[in-house]
């Protein structure tokens, strides 16, 4: 592998960014560090009818959350910029003129309502419109009309496009091909004589996709190209272009489709909407009809959960191993290794790995985040916020499942569950809480051990069934049948406290 590797990732900025399109950029990413190369941004915005605000800084924003920033790309090492075609297309005009003067390309004076009617002519017979070689000397270009014709429609200044000859019929005959190996589906083969001649640059003076993306790809110095499985169509064409140019080709890898959850077809906000789950890294709130769309960040998913859960979205490292670092993954990868069959999307899944990260986060660093969401916790310590999260986060998916899991250690209970009361509460359990109460007073050194030692031998000494008593505690402590351990509880919100809510619950059940 050379120690040159270069990849890009070059997204549109028409919305926010898929978790498809984050997928492409982790791979190109993992493989570019794998090899000490370059993961480059590149965006691709000729389309400027669909082009978006804010989306461009979306994208960036992103790829810093999912702790895979761009080496190269728009403001930052812009060894070969710019990095945004718009602020490229005096380039592509030239390289299109280039294809003319070599013969692999021509220019189409066709209008649309002249294609329009080769369509429908086409459909009557059942059949599909292609313009190549089978039907481009009947219609109104340069290689059908004469070069005098040509010259004159030109200088008056006719509106035109430039065509790719994707075959031509002087040198191939009908039986062209373009093969390729491609690093994931292996060997691929096209037969030129079915594919059609692409329009490379349009009337309105803006290159098409194909020529900007070969063009940029070629001046960026790109050894990889690794893409969705989505533009495995346009292969034999940009092969096509990089033989025409007699430019290096750079080696292909085209990603498996990642699949709905239910395995069948690509995965869209829709589905998103409709069974509960982001499709977006982040939360993204549409400029023109001011929609707003969740985000993976936003619901409270840490980047390393979604980038593990990303990487087996396509991609086995052949081990049992399922939790990766970052560096771990790096490490790992291997694009050999990447499936040629779609991904299935399991919401589930990602909430497993964002469990898993939850217990490795720092409990501290987790009760900035849960103080900052609740107005109850402003005035509680952050280190006691930080000990209760230790013994309740192993229950927690997210930060936003802390509050249902330990807020009786903030605030006194003033409800009780109705079934767990009459479990609970018997007609001797007044008289076991007010000597249950004795016994906590009596404990002088306040600590989870001699609390757990001094409540137990009391129950043990007096013949007392355990869940006689700790059944009622718990409901007293929490107003429900759950939580961690009673003993745990009762230290962290102390003594008085604790005699308080026993009393309390005495008079409410």
């Amino acid at each position: 592998m050379s120690n040159n590797v270069r990849v890009r990732f070059a997204p549109s900025p028409t919305g926010p960014l898929h978790i498809g399109g984050v997928r492409t950029a982790l791979f190109n990413y993992l493989f570019a560090k794998k090899h000490n190369g370059t993961f480059i941004l590149r965006i691709e915005d000729t389309d400027q009818n669909r082009y978006v605000e804010g989306a461009e800084q979306y994208i960036v924003d992103a790829l810093n959350w999912c702790n895979i920033p761009f080496d190269e790309g728009p403001g930052k090492n812009e060894t070969f910029g710019p990095y945004r075609q718009s602020e490229r297309k005096h380039l592509y005009k030239q390289y299109a003129d280039d294809l003319i003067v070599s013969g692999h390309a021509y220019y189409a004076f066709d209008t649309a309502e002249e294609l329009d009617v080769q369509r429908k002519e086409s459909e009557a017979k059942g059949e599909t419109f292609i313009y190549n070689w089978h039907n481009r000397q009947q219609l109104n270009n340069s290689i059908s009309l004469s070069k005098e014709e040509v010259e004159k429609r030109l200088a008056n200044g006719d509106e035109y496009v430039i065509r790719f000859k994707m075959l031509d019929l002087k040198n191939e005959g009908t039986h062209g091909t373009i093969s390729t190996t491609d690093i994931v589906r292996g060997h691929v083969s096209f037969q030129k004589e079915v594919l059609d001649d692409k329009v490379l640059f349009k009337s309105d003076g803006m290159p098409t996709y194909h020529l900007a993306n070969i063009v940029d790809d070629h001046l960026m110095e790109i050894t990889h190209v690794i893409r969705g499985e989505e533009w495995l169509p346009s292969l034999p064409l940009h092969i096509a272009l990089y033989q025409a140019f007699k430019w290096r080709t750079p080696e292909f890898a085209h990603l498996p489709l990642i699949l709905k959850p239910t395995g069948k077809g690509k995965l869209s906000k829709r589905d998103g909407d409709k069974l509960g789950f982001p499709v977006f890294p982040l939360e993204w709130t549409d400029p023109k009809t001011n929609e707003l769309s969740r985000g993976y960040k936003e619901d409270g998913y840490f980047p390393e959960a979604m980038i593990n859960f990303l990487a087996f979205l396509g991609w086995n490292p052949g081990t049992e191993q399922e939790i990766f670092t970052l560096e771990e993954l790096i490490k790992a990868f291997d694009l050999s290794k990447v499936n040629k069959s779609g991904a299935r999307f399991d919401p589930d899944k990602i909430k497993w790995f964002n469990h898993h990260y939850m217990q490795e986060q720092h409990n501290v660093e987790l009760a900035e985040i849960f103080k900052s969401q609740r107005s109850e916790l402003s005035t509680i310590d952050p280190e006691y916020i930080a000990l209760v999260i230790g013994l309740i986060k192993e229950r927690a998916t997210f930060v936003n499942d802390f509050w249902e899991l330990s807020h009786y250690f903030f605030v006194t209970p003033t409800t009780y569950d109705e079934k767990a009361s009459k479990k609970a509460f018997k007609e001797d359990t007044p008289e076991l809480m007010k000597s249950l109460i004795s016994v906590i007073e009596s404990v002088s050194d306040f600590t989870v051990e001699n609390l757990q030692t001094d409540i137990k031998g009391w129950i043990t000494s007096n013949d007392i069934g355990f869940g006689k008593v700790m059944m009622p505690l718990r409901l007293s402590l929490v107003g429900a049948l759950q939580g961690p351990d009673v003993f745990d509880i009762i230290f962290m919100i102390g003594k008085t406290e604790t005699i308080k809510r026993i009393e309390k619950a005495q008079n409410n059940i």
